[in-house]
């Protein structure tokens, strides 16, 4: 049997390779529209100054090659004479004034929901699109280093006319249509609200057929839902500034009584023209084969006729991190012409989901919550990158699959806070689908777990927002940039620091339960009785067999997969994990949950993607009086200065093992020593 199936993989690998491209579909032509100075016109260290360039690049798209295969309903679009499929997409470029300064590598930001991220998250600047000022440059790291950073349009669920990125995709006619499900809440008190998020469209009706539409209300994701008669609500198709052809609809939902504050509307519908979504990944895999490659009319990022960008890494948080991992389990980081499209990835916080990206009336904004989003198509099976075996049915699968047969894998390096355990199902990227053992992690891919820090860290001081605790303001952003430095120098032949994640083999990845986690009891403060558990949903017989339509709305339940998180200290703070120094050296207990307050109608539900951060107490009177179990402040680090010294070691400590760099000590340093004395008082320096 070895033998065999060694022979037929060897049979394929000559097909594959073999199989000449009878039309070359590409990146046709890259059109700038504006090109400016980045950040009026700083310079960064012996980088130099960068260029800002904005414009749209346009794609060709043979539907006939191998490699497009996978784009669902493509064959259903009709080509131009050249048998080609033209879309195109909105383009920011950041890359240095003289090319010859370059580090040789692009950082494509995947953005989120067509904002990006990657100079807010690794410069610490300013967030947005429009690039237009020096806080939109903040600790200039990337440019000192000399990245070149690249983000296009690849969701086609945005509406035109803001500043969001945006993919213009191909859109298929009126004659296709299939059910479409929206789920939304409604503010107190209100009567109306768009069924989708602010800036993104829905599928369109015919305003004939939309009175067989369905919308119904529940308390919790699996509550039984309730129908709301149809003479008690209506919709109405909103105009926008701008429309493009294929643009969606932004649709609004009107009630004839008040909105129940905590309840989740769900609206379904019969849609009609329906986009051809999986673009959304063969846009990007050719954009930057023509960055690597200097292909593509008017490519502005050649130097002396050649590209001088020869390395591509991809970097996406939350959706954009499902993204990637989708990406690539689709097989998309094989180019049209057979290489390797990216040579590291980093999938941040995106848990062990993909999306709602390549399906008929795909909704790529999707994702999969403890509360929000619940059934949706987005943690599903295969959750690890190595091939693992289905719990209730009879095949194996891994993520990695396509891009082994392909030979086109990437180092990846899989990123996530804790808060993904409680609420994107963590655990289930490095467990078997039912919790029962570690998972074996291929070579090429790392994960790291940041101890004590939720989907993003709030701002300090912190407030509890819609919570009932106040939000976790560990940061481990200073530990990501210098992982990002790795990844590069692990693409060119450096070593890479292991795995650190909590593990079933060690005891520091248990179940959810307090007396299995081990979570003090603390005064007023409750631990959660619910967790985000995916479930093996049915959504009909051709999602079943090939993920292209949904059939059954809302899905069918069946089994549920196990996710399991990490286990804690004395102090509630993680176990297992790469911790951020002040979680190392706390001044409190950093959760990966938070709930609603007690008088909110969604509790006990989980604040969606939210931890806490519970401050000691200042003193040892102060704790005994409130029956706060953990050691206060002052028991710990008498004075500042005793605290910064622990700091400074776990510092050093994280510089020693390759995830903190030298030059963020003292920034941390002052940072921390303020929080200290925010919380402790003033005390002898």
């Amino acid at each position: 049997m070895r033998f065999f199936s060694f022979v037929t993989a060897y049979l394929f690998a000559l097909l594959l390779f073999a199989t000449p491209n009878t039309v070359q579909a590409k990146v046709e032509r890259f059109e700038i529209t504006e090109k400016t100075l980045f950040a009026e016109g700083k310079e960064f260290g012996a980088t130099g100054t960068y260029d800002l360039l904005q414009g749209k690049v346009y794609f060709a798209l043979d539907p006939a090659l191998r490699q497009n295969q996978r784009v669902v309903d493509l064959e259903l679009v009709t080509p131009g004479s050249d048998g080609l499929i033209r879309f195109f997409a909105d383009l920011v470029i950041l890359t240095p004034t003289n090319p010859a300064k370059s580090s040789g590598a692009v950082l494509y930001d995947v953005n989120n929901r067509g904002n990006m991220r990657t100079l807010d998250f690794f410069n610490n600047a300013k967030g947005g699109n429009s690039l237009d000022t020096k806080a939109h440059a903040g600790n200039g790291f990337l440019m000192n280093h000399g990245w070149t950073v690249i983000s296009s349009g690849w969701d086609g669920e945005l509406l035109t006319g803001t500043s969001r990125l945006k993919l213009y995709p191909p859109t298929l006619g009126k004659d296709i249509t299939g059910l479409v499900r929206y789920e939304f809440t409604l503010a107190k008190g209100k009567q109306s609200g768009g069924i989708t998020a602010t800036g993104h469209g829905a599928f369109q009706y015919e305003d004939a057929k939309i009175s067989a539409a369905t919308l119904t209300k529940r308390p919790h994701a699996r509550a039984a839902r309730t129908l709301i008669p149809r003479a008690q609500w209506f919709t109405e198709i909103r105009e926008t500034d701008n429309p493009q052809p294929g643009d969606q609809k932004k649709i609004d939902l009107y009630l004839t009584t008040k909105a129940e504050q905590g309840q989740i509307y769900e609206l379904i519908y019969l849609a009609h023209s329906p986009q051809v979504h999986g673009t959304c990944f063969t846009s990007v895999r050719d954009l930057i084969d023509a960055v690597k490659t200097g292909q593509g009319e008017g490519n502005p990022l050649l130097f002396n006729g050649n590209s001088y960008l020869k390395r591509a890494h991809a970097f996406g948080i939350s959706q954009a991190g499902r993204y990637l991992r989708e990406f690539l389990y689709s097989g998309f980081n094989e180019s049209e012409s057979g290489t390797k499209v990216f040579d590291g990835l980093i999938p941040h916080v995106s848990g062990g989901g993909m999306g709602s990206f390549n399906h008929r009336f795909a909704q790529p904004t999707r994702f999969s919550g403890q509360r929000f989003n619940h059934d949706y198509p987005v943690d599903r099976f295969p959750f690890t990158y190595d091939s693992q075996r289905h719990p209730f049915r009879d095949f194996e699968d891994g993520l990695l699959e396509q891009a082994r047969a392909t030979r086109t894998v990437p180092k990846i390096v899989h990123t996530q806070s804790s808060s993904e355990y409680w609420h994107r199902a963590g655990s289930l990227t490095h467990t078997d689908p039912l919790g029962r053992y570690d998972t074996r992690s291929a070579r090429n891919v790392r994960f790291y777990t940041f101890g004590g820090t939720q989907h993003g860290p709030a701002k300090y001081p912190t407030s509890k927002g819609n919570a009932a605790y106040p939000k976790n303001p560990a940061d481990f952003r200073p530990l990501m940039r210098s992982i990002l430095l790795k990844l590069d120098g692990w693409v060119r032949g450096r070593p890479m620091p292991a795995s650190i994640i909590p593990t079933i083999r060690s005891a520091t990845l248990v179940h959810w339960e307090q007396h299995s986690v081990g979570f003090p009891d603390l005064p007023e403060i409750s631990y959660p009785t619910v967790i985000h558990q995916p479930n093996d949903w049915y959504y009909g017989v051709n999602w079943e067999s090939d993920q292209s339509k949904i059939q059954l709305h809302p899905p069918q339940m069946r089994n549920d997969y196990r996710v399991l998180v990490p286990k804690v200290d004395a102090d509630g703070n993680e176990l297992g994990c790469l911790q951020p120094p002040e979680v190392a050296v706390p001044l409190g207990t950093y959760t990966s949950w938070n709930l609603y307050p007690k008088d909110h109608p969604a509790r006990p539900d989980l604040v969606g993607l939210s931890g806490a951060f519970l401050p000691f107490e200042k003193t040892k009177p102060a704790r005994e009086e409130s029956g706060d179990p953990r050691l206060s402040i002052l028991e710990r680090y008498l004075t500042r200065q005793d605290y910064l010294t622990a700091f400074q070691a776990a510092c050093k400590q994280l510089v020693k093992r390759g995830f903190l760099l030298e030059s963020e000590i003292p920034v941390l340093l002052e940072k921390h020593g303020e929080r200290y004395l925010d919380l402790a008082g003033s005390t002898d320096n």
